[in-house]
């Protein structure tokens, strides 16, 4: 009998990795309990490495911006992020949309927040981009309506991630309050990333939430500089930057990092520029086109390796 009991224990591989499962999930709970923070698992899919793609406006490059098209692209050509440009219609729906008026991207004229929803949505969105892009043209995109938020939400759901900007708050009076409520609706706090040119808007958030990643967006006319004052200042409220690429080079780039800042520069398009934004370091960049971004990564990959 007692040899029996001498004899080694056989464990399955099975227990052996369930039985570390249950404790990673026990001390997971453990730090939750101790802290009362909210772990975000979504964003611990990001290794340190690992450059974040914004699909910008969706896969715009390929197909008209800020359309399901676009998005549903962005999300097949694994960005990380599609990008959606959050504006209010007279009637008080969010619609996504980049500029203050339909006159570039649709058949119609008019500032958004003077059109009602049923006028916003009888437009067409998407021929003007097979006459500007013929090589890209495709006759469905003539069917191309703009989006409100509720239906990318209901579209996507938890299949990507979203980088909301809240686009010229001052035109309108509840534009974070409505766009916080539908983040909340549709349980999707830990898959969106919030940016806006707007402080008192990334502010207002984040006392809604204090985990929530915020960008600031900054817009250069000529060589960006940053100063130690306003990185401060950006670091009270925010989680990194938004900038124009063309203004910055290495040097603002490791002065961003330094500062404990992400940097996300938008719009990087040519592939030089891609290259030179993974080298100099940069968190994630905006691009229309999330394919040949992903491409020049695993290139410079398998280059280092």
């Amino acid at each position: 009998m007692f040899k029996k009991l001498r004899k080694p224990v056989q464990i399955s591989g099975w227990y052996f990795y369930s039985l570390h499962l249950i404790l990673l999930i026990f001390a997971a709970g453990l730090v939750y309990f101790l802290t009362g923070n909210r772990i975000d698992f979504p964003s611990l899919y990001f290794p340190e490495s690992h450059i974040v793609t914004v699909a910008h406006r969706g896969a715009s490059g390929y197909a008209p911006e800020s359309t399901l098209s676009s998005y549903r692209l962005g999300i097949r050509m694994n960005a990380d992020y599609i990008e959606i440009d959050v504006q209010e219609t007279k009637d008080g729906e969010l619609v996504a949309m980049h500029d203050k008026t339909v006159n570039r991207t649709t058949n119609g004229s008019g500032n958004i927040k003077d059109l009602t929803l049923e006028e916003v949505k009888s437009l067409d969105a998407g021929t003007w981009f097979n006459r500007k892009h013929p090589i890209y043209a495709r006759e469905e995109y003539t069917r191309e309506k703009v989006p409100t938020l509720r239906e990318i939400f209901e579209t996507f759901g938890t299949d990507t991630r979203y980088m909301l900007e809240i686009k010229d708050p001052e035109d309108y009076s509840d534009l974070e309050e409505k766009t916080w409520a539908l983040v909340e609706e549709f349980g999707l706090k830990d898959y969106i990333a919030i940016q806006s040119f707007s402080k008192d808007s990334l502010v207002k958030i984040r006392s809604w939430d204090k985990n929530v990643p915020l960008f600031q967006l900054l817009w250069y006319n000529r060589p960006a500089h940053i100063s130690e004052q306003q990185l401060a200042d950006i670091s009270g409220y925010a989680n990194g930057i938004g900038v124009n690429f063309l203004r910055i080079n290495e040097n603002y780039v490791l002065k961003v990092k330094h500062a404990g800042l992400l940097i996300y520069p938008y719009t990087v398009n040519y592939q030089v520029n891609m290259e030179n934004a993974a080298k100099w370091g940069v968190d994630g960049v905006h691009t229309d086109f999330p394919d040949r971004f992903k491409e020049v990564i695993e290139e410079l990959d398998s280059l280092d390796s």
